[in-house]
This record gives C-alpha cells, sequence and structure tokens, in this order.
C-alpha cells in the first residue's frame, strides 16, 4: 500500500486541502489504514470527480480505493459483484459486449461503483429505475472498528449508506443487479422547445414512453425565450433497429465510451475562464440553433449518449482558476413556478452557464440522504470566482428550501448547515445512526465538517 500526502479538491478545483492518502490494493490494506486512523479521521475517495469537498478530509487521512478495481462474471440471474473502486465507464466496456447494462448510469463513467452508491446517482429513466443504490442486493462495508460487514438492503445501516457519502464506512465491493440490453445502440429523439413552458409540457407530453430523458436549458435566453432547451430522449435499440452493416461491432467494448475525447494536456486553467457572458451567450445561441427542431430514430452508441460529457474531460479547466460551482436542485411537482423564479435570476443575472441539465425525478429512494425525490432537477455550472456567486446562492437555496425542494449534497461545495438541516429531514436519523455506529466519528471529510453531517 503507497502512502503519501498532497493537497486534493473536487472536479471542480474549489478549496484545495492537504491530507495523507492511502492506496489500498486489498481490503486487508483498507482495513489497516481505518484502524491507523489519525485524530482527523479517514474519509474514502474514488476518481475524485464529486465537483465539491466531499472526497476531502484537511489533515486527515483519505483512502483512494481506485486499486481496488475487480469485476467478477455475471451470474445467471443477472448479477455481478463488483469492487468499489471499479470505474461505471469500465463496467460499461466489459458488460455491454455481454449484451448487460449496469443498472443505473448516470452521466458520467468517470465515477466509481462506491462513489455511485455513496452519493445514490440518479439516471436518466430515475422516473422508471431509481437511483443507483435501489439495484445493489448487497455491499461490503468497511466500519470504524477495522471490520467488514454485509450490508443488505433494507436494514437502517443501508439505507444510511445509500447516499451517505462515505460517512457511515467505506464501501469495498458490492453486488449489482443488471439490466439486459439487445444491442449496444440507443435510439435517440431530439427536438428544441421554445421557453421553459413548451420544455416542461414537452417532458411530460411523451409520459414514459421513451425512458431516459433529458434537457439543456439556455440560461443565457431572456425575455420570451427564457428557458429554452434541448430535449434528448432515448430508449434502448431493437436488433431490427441496427443498420445491415453494423453486425456484431456494435456490441463490441468500443461502443463502451463517449466517442472521442478532447484533452487538454499539460494546459492550465484559463486565468480568467473562457466561459464570460458574451462568449457563453455566443455558444448558447449556436447550440440552440444547431439543434434539430425534431428528429426521431436517431442511432448513437450507448456510451456517447449516456457520457457525452466525458468526450471533454478537461472542461473543468475552462472556467478560471477558481474553479466551478455545480449547483444541483429539486423541486417537487406542483412547483414548478419555483423552477422558472430560479430560470429567470440567473438569466437575468447574465450569470454564464453553458451546461444546464433538467431532468424529472420518480419516487423518492430509501437513503436517508438521498438527494432524488419526485420533481423536477435543475444542475448547472458557474463560474466559482463570479462577483456576488455565494450570497445569489444562498438566496436560492432558500427559495428551493421553502419550495420543499434540496440541494444535491454530493455536488456541493457551498451550501450553509441550516440549508442542509431544512431541506433534508432525514438527516437526524442519519446523524444518530452515525453516533451509535462510530461514536468517535473515524469517517469524517470537508463536507461533513462544513455541513455538520
Amino acid at each position: 500500500m503507497s502512502v503519501d500526502t498532497v493537497s486534493l479538491t473536487g472536479w471542480g478545483r474549489t478549496a484545495p486541502t492537504t491530507a495523507v492518502r492511502f492506496r489500498p490494493r486489498t481490503h486487508e490494506e483498507a482495513a489497516a489504514a481505518v484502524r491507523g486512523r489519525g485524530p482527523r479521521g479517514v474519509i474514502a475517495r474514488g476518481l475524485g470527480r464529486s465537483p465539491g469537498d466531499a472526497a476531502q478530509n484537511a489533515g486527515g487521512s483519505v483512502l483512494d480505493l481506485t486499486g481496488l478495481a475487480r469485476v467478477g462474471g455475471v451470474d445467471a440471474a443477472g448479477a455481478v459483484r463488483c469492487d468499489a473502486g471499479v470505474s461505471l465507464e469500465r463496467l460499461l466496456r466489459v458488460l455491454l459486449p455481454l449484451g448487460w447494462l449496469p443498472p443505473v448510469v448516470p452521466g458520467t463513467g468517470r465515477v466509481t461503483v462506491g462513489g455511485a452508491i455513496a452519493s445514490d446517482l440518479p439516471g436518466l429513466d430515475h422516473r422508471r429505475s431509481g437511483s443507483f443504490a435501489r439495484h445493489v442486493s448487497a455491499l461490503e462495508l468497511l466500519t470504524a472498528d477495522g471490520e467488514v460487514r454485509t450490508v443488505l438492503p433494507g436494514t437502517a445501516l443501508f439505507d444510511s449508506t445509500a447516499g451517505g457519502l462515505g460517512l457511515t464506512g467505506v464501501i469495498l465491493g458490492a453486488t449489482l443487479r443488471l439490466r439486459r440490453v439487445p444491442t449496444a445502440l440507443m435510439s435517440v429523439s431530439t427536438e428544441r422547445a421554445e421557453d421553459l413552458d413548451d420544455l416542461l409540457a414537452r417532458f411530460t407530453a411523451g409520459g414514459d414512453r421513451l425512458p431516459y430523458a433529458s434537457a439543456w436549458i439556455d440560461l443565457m435566453a431572456r425575455g420570451r425565450a427564457t428557458g429554452r432547451g434541448i430535449l434528448t430522449r432515448g430508449e434502448h435499440a431493437t436488433p431490427d433497429m441496427r443498420p445491415a452493416h453494423a453486425g456484431r461491432t456494435l456490441l463490441s467494448s468500443r461502443s463502451g465510451g463517449a466517442r472521442g475525447r478532447f484533452r487538454l494536456p499539460g494546459c492550465p486553467p484559463v486565468p480568467g475562464g473562457l466561459f464570460g457572458p458574451a462568449p457563453a451567450a455566443l455558444y448558447n445561441e449556436v447550440r440552440y440553433r444547431g439543434a434539430p427542431r425534431a428528429r426521431t430514430g436517431e442511432l448513437r452508441p450507448v456510451g456517447a449518449f449516456f457520457h457525452a460529457a466525458d468526450a471533454f474531460p478537461d472542461a473543468n479547466l475552462l472556467y478560471g482558476r477558481g474553479g466551478l460551482v455545480r449547483y444541483r436542485f429539486a423541486v417537487g411537482y406542483g412547483q414548478e413556478e419555483t423552477l422558472h423564479r430560479v430560470v429567470r435570476r440567473i438569466a437575468a443575472r447574465r450569470s454564464p452557464a453553458v451546461r444546464a441539465v433538467l431532468q424529472r425525478f420518480g419516487a423518492a429512494d430509501p437513503g436517508g440522504l438521498s438527494f432524488a425525490a419526485p420533481g423536477w432537477s435543475l444542475a448547472l455550472d458557474l463560474p466559482a470566482a463570479l462577483p456576488g456567486l455565494a450570497r445569489f446562492l444562498d438566496d436560492v437555496d432558500e427559495e428551493v428550501a421553502a419550495a420543499g425542494g434540496r440541494v444535491c449534497l454530493a455536488k456541493d461545495s457551498r451550501m450553509r448547515p441550516e440549508a442542509a438541516a431544512a431541506m433534508y429531514p432525514g438527516l437526524a436519523g442519519f446523524r444518530e445512526l452515525r453516533a451509535r455506529l462510530d461514536p468517535t466519528e473515524a469517517f469524517r471529510s470537508d463536507l461533513s465538517r462544513r455541513l455538520g453531517l
């Protein structure tokens, strides 16, 4: 097991802190690191894709689990056991040629299985499938006493670990129930919406006939075009939809990842960022006008459909030296006016938002700190150095909380503890379970200290 001292941030590159990093390659090495933790505790870390500080631990220890990356075989019931350090991108490459898909596929493959459970990530078909942990049939959890427990769904410990941000223990591995897919292609429908009302209407008009759906919103548009966007929906293509010349190559591992990768090798963050109001507005205009008014039946590889953003993995460098803030919130059905007000406020500020993703959620997941609940979710990225951003987002927090909504903890880098308590009624029960299971607070992070989790 290698050990070093490093400065770490989340993918947003805000608030770096220094910790001792352990890189175990076996369960025994992971347990030894937990038993030998210092007074500032320990937190697990995967690929560092969380935009905020959930996988940082200032002055303490961080357990880098990327060395635990074994994938077992798929059994007859369609289940696979894998280590927590396996990325969803790799899992897709392994499973897709066999005709299987991970149970829930979020918007990036550059997150580990352990991170997907600890964040209880939702996918594009949450209304049908729920979040990631709903499809875990068992997990192996390293607790504060250095012991490894098998934890099953329906228990308080499982529900607190799902979405618990690594604060109940270190997830070492899990057994996942998989989804059978007919091909490695998606049949995709794309349509433009003129404003936010039009976009919401188009979202709901088709019901769940096409299970996967998300929309990009132009948060720079104002006036009658406020909230205009591009709705993308998809379903798994059947063999009869597949081009005759494709053959079996469309079930090859090459179909598992986003097409192409545009890296900035050795490129430092742009000092002032590239996304000022004028270039952001131009980019959004070109993107909106370049989308088809309506198109159906387009075939895309599975990886390109789900993980299009991974084709540009260094996008966080374009937000300036201060990094980016990812703000993701959800409000319930019947609270659409709150969504309208937030979108209007962002547009009025001319905040340079080029990434803004709208989704619909279904039934709430059992995790006490799980984010997804019935309603609408909007996620956007903003340069952290924007003047007045902290106060502006504090005000939005209050509006979201007043509507019974919540901000995603796994993405957060700046929320106040009183806001988190108002948004998550399960927080008190989560704290009680942690106090019983881990009275010495072995598992801690910058996020848990900041929000009093």
